[in-house]
C-alpha cells in the first residue's frame, strides 16, 4: 500500500488539495481527506506540494531513448520505454511506419513478448500501425517506395497476424480505403485518417464507415484548397465540421505554432484532442543527425531548433518531444487550465482507444499509473500500475 500525501491532486475537471491518494495491489482505492495515523503499514509518499497526475498515455509514437520500434531487438524496445517513462508517459501505442512486412511482424513478435507483470515501464496498451496504405502526396517523410494501395489479401495477413494491432492510420480516398474502414471497424481497431488528400465527402464518408480520429492534425494532409475556382474542404476543416470526429496534435511548439494550437483547442476543446509526440528515436535530444524508421532501412534526418528535419530542411521529418514538454506546451504556452492539459495527455487518449476504464485519470478502481510534478512540468516521480519507476520526489 502506498499514501500520497501533500499534493494537488489532478482530477479531469478539477484540482484537489488537502486530499491523500490511497494505491494498493496496484490499484487506486481511494481518494480521501488526510488522514494521519491510518494504515501504519503504508509507505507514505510526500509530494511536497507538487501536482499528482495521471499518467500521460501517447498514442502515436515510433521511438526514443536512441532506438526505434523497427529496430527488431529488445534492447531497444527497453530503452524506448524507459525514456518515455521517465517524461512521464505510462501507456504507449508502439507505431510502426510504412516499411517491410517482415521489420513490422518481428516489431510485434518482440512487443507481445514482453512480460507486463514484469515491467514497470509505460504499459504497452497495443499497436499503431502508420501505413503503409498513405497519399502518396502527402507522405511526408514516409518511405515512397513502401507506400501502397490497400489490398484486402494484404492487410488481413497483418490484421490477422496478432490481436495487439489496436489502430490504423490510413488514406480513405484511395482505392480500397472504404473497405478497409469497414474491416477495421468490424475487428473493433480504430481507423485514424493521415496522411490524406481527403476531401469533406470523402472524410465524411470514412466517418460513417466507423473512421473517428485524424493522425496528427495539420501533418501531412491539406487544408481548404481550389479545384476548378471552387473550394474545397480539406481533413482540417472536415474534422472541424464533424462534432464528434477526434483529434490528435503534436503540441511541441514546431510541427504547429501556438497560435494554431490555441485554434484547434477552441474549436474542439479538451474531450476532442489527444496530445502526441510522433517521437522518433532521437526524442529526448535537441542536436546532430539520427534516423527516421530503423537503423537497417531508416532514412536519414537532422534534428535542429527542437524538432528533426529531412536533410534538405525542406520537410519535418518528425518529433523529439516527450510527453511532459507538451503539457507544458499547452499549459504555458497555450494556458490553458491544468487540468485540461492534462486531461488531453490522459483522459481523453483513454477514451480515444477505448481503456478509460482502468486507464487515464485518478479514480477508484483504476490502474495506479501516477505522477508527480512542479509547476513546470518537471517529473519528480513516476508509478506505472502501483510500481515505483522513480522514487524521488
Amino acid at each position: 500500500m502506498f499514501i500520497i500525501k501533500n499534493g494537488k491532486i489532478i482530477l479531469p475537471d478539477e484540482i484537489l488539495e488537502g486530499f491523500d491518494l490511497v494505491v494498493e495491489n496496484g490499484k487506486i482505492i481511494d481518494i480521501c481527506e488526510e488522514r494521519q495515523g491510518k494504515h501504519p503499514a503504508a509507505t507514505i509518499i510526500d509530494a511536497k506540494g507538487n501536482y499528482v497526475s495521471p499518467g500521460f498515455i501517447d498514442l502515436h509514437v515510433h521511438g526514443g531513448g536512441e532506438g526505434d520500434f523497427l529496430d527488431g531487438t529488445m534492447e531497444d524496445i527497453e530503452a524506448i520505454l524507459r525514456m518515455h517513462t521517465f517524461h512521464g508517459t505510462t501507456g504507449i501505442y508502439p507505431t510502426t511506419l510504412a516499411c517491410e512486412d517482415e521489420e513490422v511482424f518481428n516489431s510485434i513478435d518482440l512487443l507481445e513478448g514482453i512480460n507486463k507483470e514484469d515491467n514497470n515501464y509505460a504499459e504497452i496498451l497495443g499497436i499503431h500501425l502508420e501505413g503503409p496504405y498513405l497519399c502518396m502526396a502527402q507522405r511526408g517523410a514516409q518511405d515512397p517506395k513502401y507506400i501502397k494501395t490497400p489490398k484486402k489479401e494484404e492487410y488481413t495477413k497483418t490484421l490477422d497476424y496478432c490481436s495487439s494491432i489496436k489502430r490504423v492510420t490510413f488514406a480513405p480516398e484511395l482505392e480500397g480505403g472504404i473497405e478497409l474502414a469497414d474491416e477495421l471497424k468490424r475487428r473493433e481497431v480504430l481507423g485514424s485518417i493521415g496522411h490524406s488528400d481527403a476531401e469533406y465527402e470523402q472524410v465524411l464518408e470514412a466517418f460513417e464507415h466507423g473512421v473517428s480520429h485524424v493522425t496528427h492534425l495539420y501533418s501531412g494532409m491539406q487544408g481548404v484548397h481550389r479545384v476548378k475556382g471552387f473550394r474545397k474542404l480539406g481533413v482540417v476543416e472536415s474534422s472541424y465540421l464533424i462534432d464528434d470526429m477526434t483529434v490528435e496534435v503534436i503540441a511541441d511548439g514546431c510541427h504547429l505554432p501556438i497560435e494554431l494550437l490555441k485554434l484547434i483547442y477552441k474549436i474542439k476543446g479538451p474531450d476532442k484532442i489527444a496530445l502526441v509526440t510522433d517521437a522518433m528515436r532521437a526524442a529526448g535530444r535537441e542536436e546532430g543527425e539520427s534516423i527516421l524508421g530503423s537503423k537497417e532501412n531508416g532514412q536519414k534526418v537532422i534534428l535542429k531548433d527542437g524538432v528533426a528535419f529531412m536533410p534538405d530542411f525542406e520537410a519535418f521529418a518528425g518529433s523529439i518531444a516527450t510527453m511532459d514538454r507538451l503539457v507544458r506546451n499547452m499549459y504555458k504556452g497555450v494556458q490553458v487550465p491544468l487540468f485540461n492539459a492534462v486531461k488531453m495527455a490522459a483522459l481523453t487518449p483513454a477514451r480515444i482507444m477505448g481503456c478509460e476504464d482502468r486507464k487515464g485519470s485518478l479514480e477508484k478502481g483504476k490502474d495506479a499509473d501516477i505522477l508527480i510534478f512542479d509547476e513546470n512540468i518537471n517529473i519528480k516521480y513516476v508509478m506505472v500500475r502501483g510500481k515505483e519507476f522513480s522514487k524521488e520526489v
